[in-house]
C-alpha cells in the first residue's frame, strides 16, 4: 500500500525559521546572564493600558461575536483611511481599505489578487522569508532584485529594470526593510513606481515598520498622492508593532476599490473576516494613542542608538544597515556560515539572532538583529558577549 502524497510546493519548503532559532536559546547555560532575544520582531514593551481595556471590552461584547464584514469593520476602515490620508497628504477613503489578519495575510491576499501560478513576482534580495515562501507555495515564480551593502541595501532602479521579464506581474518591496532595516528614500520609491507603471506591473509595498522611521522623517513617500495610483500600487501595513498586539493578528491593505473587491473573494476563503474585537479596539486607539505611539518611536530610536554604539569597533563585526526594527550585521568569520555563527552565538553567548542566509543564500556573512525587542540597557550588554566571541 502506497502512502498518499503531500503538496510538493509545501513539502519542499524549510520549516519556519523562528522556532528553529529560538530552540538554540534553550541550550544556552546562562553563563553570561539572561538570554538576549534579538530574533523575532516583537515589541519589547507592553500595550497601552487603554488598549488592553478596549480589547477586553470588545472581546466581552456581543456585538463582535458573529461574523463581520469581510473587508473589515466600517469603524476601523474609516479610522485607518483617515490616518493614512493625514500621514501621506492624500485622499484615501474607507473603500480603499481591506482589513486582514496580520500583514502576512495582507501579502498573500495581494499576491493572489495580482498573480497566478506560473507568473513571476519580483522581490528584493535579501528578502523577507515569509514573502518568498508564500509565493513558492502558491506556485508563483520569484525573481530577485539585488540590493548591495555598498548601496545601503536600497534597490537601484536599474536593478529592477534588469529583473523585469514578460511574465512579471508585480514587484514586492518592504520599507523600512526586513531584514536589513534599510529605509528606501521617497525619490527612489517614486522612480521605482514610475517604472512599474511604465511596464504595467503592480508595486506591492509592505510598510509594516513605517511608524518607527526616525523622528521628523515626514511622509514615507508621495505615491498615494499620484494620480491613478490605484492602478499600480497596493500598500500593506500591520497594527501589531505600533500597538504591541501581534497575537491579535491585525493588518491592512490599501488599494483601489477594484482590488479590495478581489481581495474580499480571497479573504472569504481564507478567514471570512479578521478578528473583530481587535478591530474594534484599534479603531478607538488610532486617534487616541498618537502621543503614546510617538513616544514608542523615540524609544526605538534610543535602542537603535545603543546598538550603533555596541557595534562600533567591535572586533571585526560590522554594522552594514540599520533602521526601524532591524540591523544587518556582517560577522567576521570568513568561511563560516551565518547559521553556524548564529547558532554558536545563541548557545554560548546567549544572544539570539537570525542567520542572513535565511533571507537569501548569498547572505551567509550576515546576521539580522531585531533590536526593538530589547531596551537600550539590555542591548548594551551585547557588546561584552560579542567582543571576545570566537568559534
Amino acid at each position: 500500500m502506497t502512502a498518499a502524497s503531500l503538496n510538493s510546493l509545501v513539502t519542499r519548503l524549510s520549516p519556519p525559521p523562528i522556532p528553529a532559532v529560538q530552540a538554540w536559546g534553550k541550550s544556552y547555560g546562562g553563563d553570561h546572564g539572561p538570554l538576549i532575544d534579538l530574533s523575532q520582531a516583537v515589541p519589547g514593551y507592553p500595550p497601552h493600558p487603554d488598549m488592553l481595556r478596549w480589547l477586553g471590552e470588545a472581546a466581552a461584547s456581543l456585538d463582535y461575536m458573529n461574523y463581520g464584514p469581510i473587508e473589515g469593520e466600517t469603524s476601523l476602515r474609516g479610522a485607518y483611511a483617515a490616518h493614512v490620508s493625514e500621514l501621506y497628504g492624500a485622499e484615501i477613503a474607507g473603500g480603499n481599505i481591506h482589513i486582514t489578519s496580520g500583514c502576512n495575510q495582507a501579502f498573500i491576499s495581494a499576491a493572489m489578487a495580482v498573480a497566478a501560478a506560473g507568473d513571476t513576482v519580483l522581490m528584493s534580495d535579501p528578502y523577507y522569508f515569509n514573502h518568498e515562501t508564500t509565493l513558492s507555495m502558491l506556485g508563483i515564480k520569484t525573481g530577485f532584485v539585488a540590493c548591495e551593502s555598498g548601496n545601503g541595501f536600497v534597490p537601484a532602479v536599474e536593478a529592477v529594470e534588469r529583473a523585469l521579464t514578460s511574465d512579471v506581474r508585480a514587484l514586492a518591496l518592504v520599507t523600512p526593510n526586513n531584514p536589513t532595516g534599510a529605509i528606501y528614500p521617497p525619490a527612489r520609491l517614486k522612480a521605482i513606481f514610475d517604472l512599474c507603471r511604465k511596464n504595467s506591473i503592480w508595486l506591492i509595498l509592505d510598510e509594516t515598520y513605517r511608524d518607527f522611521l526616525p523622528e521628523g522623517s515626514g511622509a514615507p513617500h508621495s505615491l498615494l498622492g499620484e494620480k491613478g495610483w490605484q492602478d499600480n500600487l497596493i500598500q500593506l501595513y500591520s497594527f501589531s508593532k505600533s500597538f504591541c498586539i501581534p497575537g491579535h493578528r491585525l493588518g491592512a491593505l490599501t488599494a483601489g476599490e477594484n482590488v479590495v473587491d478581489e481581495v474580499a473573494k480571497i479573504m472569504d476563503n481564507l478567514q471570512i473576516c479578521a478578528p473583530r474585537a481587535a478591530q474594534g479596539a484599534v479603531a478607538r486607539a488610532l486617534p487616541a494613542l498618537i502621543e503614546w505611539r510617538a513616544g514608542n518611536r523615540h524609544e526605538i530610536d534610543l535602542r537603535a542608538k545603543a546598538l550603533r554604539e555596541v557595534m562600533t569597533d567591535l572586533g571585526g563585526w560590522k554594522l552594514e544597515a540599520i533602521g526601524a526594527y532591524f540591523a544587518f550585521v556582517r560577522h567576521p568569520f570568513e568561511g563560516r556560515s551565518s547559521t553556524e555563527v548564529a547558532e554558536y552565538l545563541a548557545k554560548h553567548a546567549g544572544v539570539l539572532s537570525i542567520p542572513g542566509e535565511y533571507f537569501g543564500a548569498k547572505h551567509t556573512r550576515f546576521l539580522r538583529f531585531a533590536f526593538a525587542n530589547a531596551d537600550a540597557e539590555t542591548i548594551q550588554q551585547v557588546r561584552g558577549r560579542m567582543v571576545d566571541f570566537s568559534l
